[in-house]
């Protein structure tokens, strides 16, 4: 009788995280606290004579060493322009640390709370750092790490679901026709944005990604960090009605416009981009279903209601995707 193989990570256990540490010369004290990360393993470590510190574990396979430390130099360059992000700690000069067969980084621990995206100051201030952000990420491209296009998240996508037969077989048909759709639908709106510049986006610039104190945003969790277009790092900072989404992001660019200039042209590309977030993501839950923390955290992946919701919110998606911008360009 054959066993399924272990996920690499099922030998990442708490003694493993302090032996870790241990190696880089930080001790810990017992504190050990996991933190929620899906991607990788984040861990909050309490650390003898010194002050607790986050470790993030990098899921084998995903980035090479050099598209890490790419990462890496970027929050090096925020932070030397004073912009509030949360670079990896330089332990004899490196950043990049081995052990046991996993790559790790050690970072500050900086507390949060969440922003409160209804206050139009709120959103000003964000917009302020995301404008200085981009600043930066316009200064010279990513070498090593993938851009966020229509190939990556979109056709890649549908095709990595189609191939590896993660769809309920009566709803192949459906979701092959519906993705067709969308990638045509996501092609339209890139030809009416023309020509957008790329640059070095955070990527995954949501709330939950920007954590809020008395002075003011931090911006963590750079791990999705790639080339694409600067509305990226604007839309998922809006939500609800159509109204509300264009009060929100006029807020936010009156923040952002201090400091980089915003094309309005991309507007056209706010919902194929979110259109192509929605194929990325259930392609990412298929990729990820033999780590085993992910059938426990998403019960209700791969189940026919699912897909049938899948199809649903593509469909939908082909509709918004001819709507009018946000505000006429």
């Amino acid at each position: 009788m054959t066993t399924a193989p272990t996920h690499p990570f099922a030998a990442l256990g708490p003694d493993c995280v302090l032996d870790a540490l241990a190696a880089v010369g930080l001790y810990g004290d017992g504190r050990l606290l996991a933190l929620n990360s899906y991607e990788n393993r984040v861990y909050q470590v309490g650390i003898e004579d010194g002050k607790p510190v986050v470790v993030k574990f990098y899921r084998p396979g995903r980035w090479s060493d050099a598209a890490i430390l790419e990462e890496h130099a970027f929050l090096a360059e925020l932070h030397g322009q004073e912009i509030p992000v949360v670079p990896p700690l330089a332990i004899d000069g490196r950043t990049l640390h081995g052990f046991g067969g996993f790559r790790f980084a050690v970072f500050e621990r900086h507390g949060g709370r969440a922003p409160e995206l209804s206050d139009p100051g709120v959103l000003e201030w964000t917009g302020r750092f995301i404008g200085r952000i981009h600043a930066v990420g316009a200064v010279r491209p990513f070498a090593e790490r993938p851009a966020l296009d229509i190939d990556t998240f979109g056709i890649a996508s549908r095709d990595f679901l189609l191939a590896n037969d993660f769809l309920p077989a009566e709803l192949v048909d459906a979701y092959r026709s519906v993705a067709a759709q969308a990638l045509d639908g996501i092609h339209r709106c890139y030809e009416r944005a023309g020509s957008v510049p790329q640059l070095r986006l955070h990527g995954d610039c949501h709330g939950g990604n920007v954590l809020w104190t008395d002075a003011g945003p931090h911006f963590v969790d750079f791990d999705d960090a790639r080339m694409g277009p600067a509305v990226q790092d604007l839309w998922m900072m809006l939500s609800g009605e159509r109204p509300e989404m264009v009060r929100q992001l006029s807020d936010i660019l009156a923040g952002y416009e201090d400091f980089a200039e915003f094309d309005p042209r991309q507007l056209y590309l706010v919902e194929a981009l979110r259109t192509l977030r929605l194929m990325h993501y259930a392609a990412w839950l298929a990729r990820r279903w033999d780590d085993p923390a992910f059938p426990a955290a998403f019960p209700w992946f791969n189940t026919q209601r699912y897909w049938q919701d899948r199809i649903l919110e593509l469909r939908e998606q082909v509709a918004l995707m001819d709507e009018p911008p946000l505000w006429p360009v």
